[in-house]
């Protein structure tokens, strides 16, 4: 079983958990965990889509203006949405 539980255990850890946050949060809370997860696995598909570009642009040697980017909430969600700024697009100062 999970971590050496008996099944006897684990029914009783979901007892508690049950009676702790009772039966009406845990629809929503297990909703907002998949909704997190699932922002979590895009942003971290589109880190790795970044790197492989540019890595491909920094071989060909080629310098490219891209748009700035930004961070979402959630995906599709504008009105949230903030620009970031990285630390090779600020000018140095001295």
């Amino acid at each position: 079983m999970i971590a050496g539980l008996k099944p006897m255990e684990i029914v009783l850890i979901l007892l508690v958990i049950l009676l702790l946050f009772g039966a009406k949060k845990l629809p929503d809370m297990a909703r907002s965990l998949g909704k997190s997860a699932r922002i979590l696995k895009s942003e971290a598909k589109q880190m790795k889509k970044e790197g492989a570009s540019e890595a491909e642009a920094d071989k060909s040697g080629e310098a490219q203006q891209s748009a700035p980017k930004t961070i979402q909430a959630a995906p599709g969600d504008v009105s949230t949405s903030r620009p970031v700024t990285e630390p090779a697009d600020q000018p140095k100062q001295s």
